[in-house]
């Protein structure tokens, strides 16, 4: 079978590699969908500490059990399902969460193997009829969102911005409507992927400049009541807490750099307005099933975040728009 592996920064490889065997509590299934995000690009060019090369990757999975023909969607984060933050229900900041296409050989594959530690904390959830492949791959993004808007409380008459126009940042538009957002601004600096963006999930604004100046003036000098800054961005977070409304929410959703994670904080605008600032870790299987059920209902429509559909010897291609902001969602079929 055809696999992508990485190799080290800068060095992903289509390789020939032997079909693989399920072993005891494993499942073995026929990949039919894997979609690329930010976090690719970032390992293509910077690796990852929990990547261990070389390493099958891709972690936005959907396809077939061999064995049975089911149609399954699979968690991308793998929690231990034992220690203490897990049995409180905390699964989202296991200490000891693992991940496919990390600690395990992911998506960008014919054929994989779901370890059985994702079954034994239900990662596995059945598709729906009437979902397809590519739409339950985008399930687990969903998942994350769903868990960043669940810790900020989207809610009913929230005006909420959401700064980052990619992939991650439509489902946050999407979600936010769902949740029963009043307004939901679009924040972000590169014109041409705010348009496209635009176009796909309308909101009520959207900003390519001066985004606290507009943001005020959209909302009569009050600030929104949820700001989600859903890019690797130090500026946008500072702009977030400037832009909030009184006790207004804010969600650090998207991680900074390494290098570069300190931000200059206005302490007094945090005390002074009841600010709440909360970040946001990936996602629970809980979350996953719920995602799948809000694309299943109609609920979150992600069909048309998916511009570009690749083979498997394209997934360089489709890390490439990723990276360019060439694109909103890409998803690769083996």
């Amino acid at each position: 079978m055809k696999v992508a592996r990485f190799h080290a920064p800068g060095d992903i490889r289509i390789e020939d590699a032997p079909e693989p065997v399920a072993g005891p509590g494993e499942l073995k299934i026929r990949v039919r969908n894997c979609s690329t995000c930010g976090t690719d690009a970032k390992i293509y060019k910077f690796g990852h500490h929990h990547i261990v090369p070389p390493r099958v990757m891709g972690h936005e999975i959907s396809g077939e059990v061999v064995d049975t023909g089911a149609r399954v969607q699979v968690i991308a984060a793998i929690p231990c399902g034992t220690c203490t933050e897990c049995r409180l229900g905390r699964q989202t900041v296991c200490p000891y969460q693992e991940s496919m296409g990390y600690h395990y050989d992911g998506g960008f594959a014919e054929y994989m193997i779901v370890p059985a530690k994702v079954l034994a904390v239900n990662g596995i959830n059945a598709i729906p009829d009437g979902v397809g492949f590519a739409e339950a791959s985008v399930a687990e993004p969903l998942a994350c969102v769903l868990n960043g808007q669940s810790l900020a409380r989207v809610g009913p008459r929230d005006d909420v911005v959401v700064m980052g126009a990619g992939p991650i940042g439509c489902l946050h538009a999407r979600l936010a409507r769902a949740r029963g957002a009043a307004r939901v601004f679009l924040v972000d600096v590169n014109a041409q992927r705010l348009a496209m963006a635009a176009e796909l999930v309308h909101p009520d604004a959207a900003i390519d400049a001066d985004p606290v100046e507009q943001v005020l003036k959209l909302t009569g000098g009050r600030g929104a009541d949820v700001v989600i800054t859903a890019a690797a961005s130090g500026a946008a977070q500072e702009q977030a807490v400037r832009m909030a409304a009184r006790q207004g929410r804010i969600s650090f959703f998207g991680g900074l750099p390494k290098d570069d994670p300190v931000i200059a904080l206005d302490a007094n605008l945090v005390h002074y307005r009841e600010l709440t600032i909360v970040g946001a870790n990936g996602s629970s299987p809980a979350h996953n099933a719920e995602a799948l059920r809000l694309v299943a209902e109609g609920a979150v429509v992600v069909s048309d975040l998916i511009t570009h559909r690749l083979p498997l010897p394209q997934v360089l291609d489709g890390i490439g728009l990723v990276s360019r902001g060439a694109a909103i969602k890409v998803t690769i079929e083996p």
